[in-house]
């Protein structure tokens, strides 16, 4: 294996056991077949904006993908120290809104922080509780889970709420690192698979409505209400 690759896939893997080890009292439960993942905790957050992330997820190219449009009303759940919130606040412009979701305040306080310093005034910090991300009913356009749900201690409460917050038309879009590809270098149970994921958003009231299969690392799966 090449030197840079294997140090890339180490400290990958020293960040998650590191971050692992902050936040969860307990290993998680298992849902639908799938362990639950331990949940990344704030002092890692400088992970989140790491330099080569871009080259490693095509983040850009993701947030085409979705397709906001200016007035949007969206949510970014287990929006970290916002990296994603950021890009969407921009696209979604003063007339739209980003409410910002995490269940660590540390988290809502970096994002603040970076929001703040970019002159970015319509993200909203929200922060949620294990079994409900605590946005406005039947309000949302869209709401984006990047590498997150994996995490979500309670899945079921947390798409039942998720659910209720999207307009009719809204849409969920899930990004979650590919289980069925060994080659992306994440711990196992910070990975799933599409089918896992059909299997669980299928049965809580979600219907596929389109993929992307052009990210390097990640499934890109974009979920209506049904």
């Amino acid at each position: 294996m090449h030197m840079k690759k294997f140090l890339l896939i180490l400290s990958i893997l020293s960040f998650a056991i590191f971050a692992e080890e902050k936040i969860n009292a307990k290993k998680p439960n298992v849902y639908m077949g799938r362990q639950i993942a331990y949940t990344m905790h704030s002092s890692a957050a400088n992970w989140l904006t790491r330099t080569n992330r871009e080259k490693e997820e095509s983040v850009e190219e993701m947030i085409r993908a979705i397709e906001l449009k200016s007035g949007m009303i969206v949510g970014d759940v287990g929006c970290g120290n916002g990296y994603h919130s950021l890009k969407m606040a921009k696209l979604v412009g003063e007339k739209g809104k980003v409410y910002c979701v995490d269940i660590q305040s540390e988290m809502l306080k970096l994002l603040q922080e970076r929001a703040k310093k970019a002159g970015i005034k319509n993200c909203v910090s929200i922060l949620g509780k294990y079994t409900d991300p605590m946005l406005p009913k039947n309000s949302l356009d869209l709401i984006l889970l990047v590498d997150a749900y994996h995490e979500f201690t309670d899945p079921e409460a947390m798409l039942k709420k998720m659910h209720e917050s999207l307009k009719a038309d809204g849409v969920l879009v899930l990004i979650e690192f590919r289980k069925e590809d060994k080659k992306v270098p994440i711990k196992e149970d910070h990975k799933m698979s599409k089918a896992q994921i059909q299997k669980e958003l299928s049965a809580n009231q979600f219907k596929l409505v389109r993929s992307y299969d052009q990210l390097p690392w990640q499934h890109m799966l974009i979920y209506g209400k049904k």
